[in-house]
């Protein structure tokens, strides 16, 4: 079979086509003909650390191949949305996933696009535990997500809404990225450099119950400072590539504040019963269009130039691979 294959690290160069045997389900798993596979800033990760030739690709929608044993109620051909975040080997004709991470996409989920089931599996499972899961969001609460017009901002703006948040304010790091993040239903959109003087207007003075910070360096500081007393901030990346930051425990102490760490691919593999049901969660809202999500197309051999795209920071909304119709 064609997969995209990083056979050492690099940047986006060292992807290439390449032809790949086919994986088989084991137990409990399942193998799904890729219809589309979706692309992300963590992809681009991967591809840099990796220390043996890899296949990436973390989340897939297409048809179900063949089911490993234990597996009931995925039979062959079904269409599905599937997360591969575990072991990766999504940017690839067959790719295999647990079958606690696959959504079958017929019934009433069958109105939803395979293009746009391929861009729900990771950012809309992780919104969901990230807001619902970790920060344990109530009704009425404000919510903060930095990097708003990205793939992963947008969902999180929208869980926030579905889970209740009273208030949902984003940051971007460019005046260009407004229009985009405003479109995600955020209340307000502020420049990433500009949020330490923002912060009293956007919360009358209290500060956020909640922020999500997936850029890290910089952004760090400014979201310890953006939390109301009580407040938890969870850090689901470091986009910005800057080095890591220290985290004042003696202040976090004094201010009654709470910073998490989440990980979509650690705590699928610990725990991927949850992980599905948030899955399946993502997958409906979506379908019922409350989890709007816009994708741009690229074919599968283009692979290189998405990932170069998403590091370069000049996607919006999500980038998937047409892998086969």
């Amino acid at each position: 079979m064609r997969a995209i294959t990083g056979p050492g690290l690099g940047g986006a160069d060292v992807l290439r086509v390449a032809d790949v045997g086919v994986p088989e389900p084991g137990p409990g798993q399942v193998s799904v003909d890729v219809a589309y596979a979706g692309t992300h800033h963590a992809g681009a990760l991967h591809r840099r650390d990796a220390p043996r030739p890899f296949v990436p690709g973390i989340e897939v929608s297409g048809h179900v191949r063949a089911v490993g044993p234990g597996v009931e109620g995925l039979r062959g051909g079904r269409p599905v949305a599937a997360l591969t975040v575990v072991a990766g080997g999504g940017y690839a004709e067959v790719a295999v996933a647990s079958a606690d991470l696959v959504v079958p996409l017929d019934g009433p989920l069958d109105g939803l696009g395979l293009d746009v089931a391929a861009a729900v599996p990771a950012n809309g499972t992780a919104a969901f535990l990230v807001l619902d899961r970790v920060a344990r969001i109530e009704p009425g609460e404000s919510v903060l997500v930095h990097a708003a017009a990205g793939g992963a901002g947008g969902p999180l703006g929208r869980a926030a809404r579905l889970l209740g948040a009273g208030r949902v304010a984003g940051t971007v790091g460019s005046p260009a990225e407004i229009g985009t993040a405003r479109g995600s239903g955020f209340d307000e959109v502020v420049l990433r450099d500009d949020l330490p003087g923002a912060v009293s207007a956007l919360t009358r003075g209290r500060g956020f119950d909640i922020v999500v910070d997936m850029v890290g360096g910089p952004a760090l500081r400014a979201s310890l400072d953006a939390l109301a007393p009580m407040g938890r901030m969870v850090v689901t990346g470091d986009a910005s590539g800057a080095a890591d930051a220290v985290v004042p425990v003696n202040e976090l102490r004094a201010a009654n504040k709470t910073v998490s760490g989440f990980d979509l691919a650690a705590f699928a593999g610990t725990f991927p019963d949850e992980t599905g049901r948030a899955l399946r969660r993502a997958v409906t809202a979506a379908a019922s269009g409350d989890l709007r999500i816009e994708v741009e197309e690229l074919p599968l051999d283009r692979a290189a130039e998405a990932h170069r795209r998403i590091e370069s920071g000049a996607v919006s909304g999500a980038l998937v691979l047409a892998v086969r119709r």
